[in-house]
């Protein structure tokens, strides 16, 4: 494969063309973090393979994560990586790699980690349950991984449970997430006589030893007899479904030529990183099998920071100029602020991607978000919470830098004399609040010092005051998400804290179209006040947010005062006329006004603006939207008819019924607002054997008898917005 090796700068260790930015990405408890570990312990990182039941894998470092067996943060790490010098079987004989990991978290409500995640890899490996295939959360990540153009390998897990089945993940792979997906290995047996895979290019089978617990010893042979057949047929389907999407392997089928194992890797690569195609490898991380191979693939499939296209950035104060950001060691520098980690050793850590150039320790850095220039004191390389002091890195790479105090999450770092700002990652709007308060007085400082450096953390993390009645509002992605928060300021920050109800994150919109006016006149003597604005809205289209212009012709308001009234529309826009709650998908015209040549003011405009948006909402039809979560269960069938009642009761609407191994799959779409406790109910529905998964869809109106009493209450402390 043709590199240009002349953009890598010659101090530097491993070229680009020898660097892997991935990620792991996955629903919830599909063996990422296991998977992470495999790899780690292969690669020689560590010498002894932690758990997740046990607590002490290197990625689910932090207590709350391996008290509950899940993760909660992406953590990032870095190994290094050498394939056997097979001739022909590898793209890259003999050559070290340098891969940057990050390990992302599988739960709905830490999907923020996953979205900056991916806004900064070149590569990612997608796991999937041998068992469950393509889940919920599995379709989330997925469509994360499209939004950013990330390129993709499959690894099917769990091939040794029971109930395991490699053709139907692929399948779903093919039906649900749109993907071209066709496998580059095959497993040898399944469940408990899962005995290794099959090298469908290079037609080999890899056994490993059931006696060897580190999964280190395996076999390279012959595929056995009885699988010939089939791994002949999986690469016939191969080469075919390749030589659909690339010419050179497409003239070779054509004139009836052989498709050698290189060849063919090649193409598969040069597809990979055009997201043409998804390789589909299978294993068990647990058992340890199948490790190896998605190492290798990793190496001769995902690209390199060289393989995609370049980043591209937007001039200062202009997103139609683009300006490209070619990887180079030898450009200005560059770089992506993607997360931001309050260390209790260190203080504040900056995540960053470099895109260009290099930085080394002690340079100066800008900041075009804040036009402010800082120092680099110093630059670490994160092994999880482990961190090794760096002199310098470059392009391609990722790294941490620790003392910086005006950066946050989306922030580009440049050189002062390269004026452009990255695309920062995007994420949803939390769904869930509750209202907390400091035990003591003692802890009012520390909750509020520890709120905002949370808050500057996790972007979904929203705290403010609610300005009717005073409380502290959190406001989050899920229970789960405002639990760790609040353990985190337990812990971490050590503020005692009381906590009210969860609340759900209403909003308004409208029914119709409709005008209204607004007219702020005040006479106390002397100099008056006087507003007048006329306004028509309109419902806009579900999901593409609220949109205010002005239609002002002839002076009828003076254009000193249009922008006053904007801020009124905007203020009353937010407080909503219902429950308090914010308005969405309205659109709003300035269409006419009177003005008094002595009394008017910035003042008296914006309350009309406030007057009329109001008065135009009532008569609109104003309705209330609540979130509405998809949520799959997964059920033994003598279970089936009680959950599926139990959802019908919650609300919920079923929208598919699917028969697996082992069970019954329902997906429903259900308020968030009915979903408080389900955990529990479901365990006691199904004697604990059925489990559920849900992820934010949209939203929908409240009926109108709920509507009332959500109105109604909304005069009380509302602390739901």
């Amino acid at each position: 494969m043709e590199v240009n090796r002349s953009v890598s700068s010659p101090d530097r260790r491993y070229a680009l063309e020898q660097t892997r930015n991935i990620g792991i990405a996955a629903h919830i408890d599909a063996g990422k973090t296991t998977t992470t570990e495999r790899i780690l312990f292969y690669a020689g990182l560590i010498h002894r393979m932690g758990n997740v039941d046990d607590g002490n894998t290197v990625t689910d470092w932090m207590e709350q994560e391996r008290e509950r067996g899940i993760t909660i943060t992406s953590a990032a790490t870095t190994c290094y990586w050498t394939q056997k010098n097979e001739p022909g079987a590898k793209l890259f004989p003999g050559v070290e790699h340098r891969i940057n990991i990050i390990d992302t978290p599988g739960h709905v409500d830490f999907t923020a980690e996953v979205e900056r995640a991916m806004r900064v890899l070149d590569g990612a490996v997608a796991v999937f349950c041998g068992v469950a295939g393509v889940q919920p959360q599995s379709e989330t990540v997925w469509r994360q991984a499209t939004k950013y153009r990330v390129p993709r390998i499959a690894f099917v897990n769990k091939m040794d449970r029971t109930g395991a089945d490699f053709e139907k993940a692929v399948d779903e792979m093919r039906r649900k997430l749109g993907a071209y997906a066709y496998p580059v290995c095959l497993p040898i047996g399944k469940e408990d006589h899962f005995e290794g895979v099959i090298d469908v290019i290079n037609q080999q089978a890899i056994f490993y030893d059931p006696t060897d617990e580190s999964g280190l010893n395996y076999e390279v042979t012959r595929i056995p007899a009885r699988l010939r057949d089939s791994a002949k047929r999986a690469l016939l389907e191969l080469i075919d479904a390749v030589s659909n999407k690339d010419d050179a392997i497409a003239e070779r089928v054509i004139h009836n030529r052989p498709v050698h194992a290189p060849l063919l890797k090649a193409a598969i690569r040069r597809l990979t990183c055009r997201l043409d195609i998804v390789p589909v490898l299978c294993g068990s991380a647990f058992k340890k099998r199948g490790v190896q191979p998605l190492m290798d693939a990793v190496i001769d499939y995902l690209p390199s920071p060289l393989d995609v296209p370049d980043a591209v950035g937007y001039a200062l104060g202009s997103k139609e100029v683009k300006v490209p950001v070619p990887s180079d060691d030898h450009g200005k520098f560059c770089a992506l602020a993607f997360k931001l980690w309050s260390d209790p050793f260190v203080g504040k850590l900056v995540f960053f991607r470099v895109y260009s150039g290099q930085l080394r320790k002690g340079d100066i850095i800008y900041n075009p978000r804040t036009r402010r220039r800082e120092r680099v004191n110093r630059v670490m390389l994160m092994q999880a919470d482990k961190r090794l002091e760096l002199d310098r890195v470059y392009a391609g790479e990722i790294a941490a830098m620790v003392g910086l105090k005006h950066i946050t999450t989306g922030d580009t770092l440049c050189d002062e004399d390269l004026e452009l700002v990255l695309e920062p990652p995007t994420f949803p709007e939390p769904v869930i609040s509750m209202a907390v308060e400091p035990k003591t007085k003692a802890d009012r400082e520390r909750l509020s010092e520890g709120l905002q450096r949370l808050a500057e953390e996790d972007p979904t993390f929203r705290c403010f005051t609610h300005e009717e009645t005073g409380q502290l509002i959190i406001a989050g992605m899920g229970e789960l998400h405002l639990e760790i928060i609040r353990d985190r300021l337990f812990r971490e920050f050590k503020v005692g804290a009381n906590a009210g109800a969860p609340q759900i994150a209403y909003r308004e919109t409208i029914a119709q179209p409709a005008e209204g006016e607004g007219r702020f006149v005040r006479q106390t003597g002397g100099r008056g006040q006087y507003g007048h604005v006329l306004v028509k809205i309109a419902p806009n289209e579900r999901g593409k947010g609220n949109e205010i212009v002005s239609e002002i012709v002839g002076g009828a308001i003076p254009k000193e005062y249009i922008p006053a009234a904007i801020r009124g529309i905007e203020e009353a826009l937010a407080g909503g006329v219902l429950a308090n709650c914010p308005m969405v998908d309205v659109r709003v015209q300035i269409v006419d006004g009177t003005f008094h040549e002595v009394d008017s003011s910035e003042l008296a405009f914006k309350m009309a603006g406030i007057f009329a948006l109001k008065d135009a909402a009532r008569k609109a039809r104003a309705t209330l939207l609540e979130p509405i979560m998809k949520v799959e269960v997964t059920t033994p069938d003598e279970y089936q008819g009680d959950l599926l009642g139990d959802l019908n009761r919650r609300r919920g609407k079923i929208t598919g019924i699917e028969v697996k191994s082992g069970g019954t799959s329902l997906n429903a779409e259900v308020p968030l607002s009915e979903m408080f406790g389900y955990a529990t109910a479901i365990r006691s529905l199904s004697k604990g054997r059925a489990a559920y998964s849900m992820e934010p869809l949209c939203f929908e109106p409240v009926p109108s008898g709920i509507a009332a009493s959500i109105v109604e209450s909304a005069g009380k402390p509302p602390a739901r917005c």
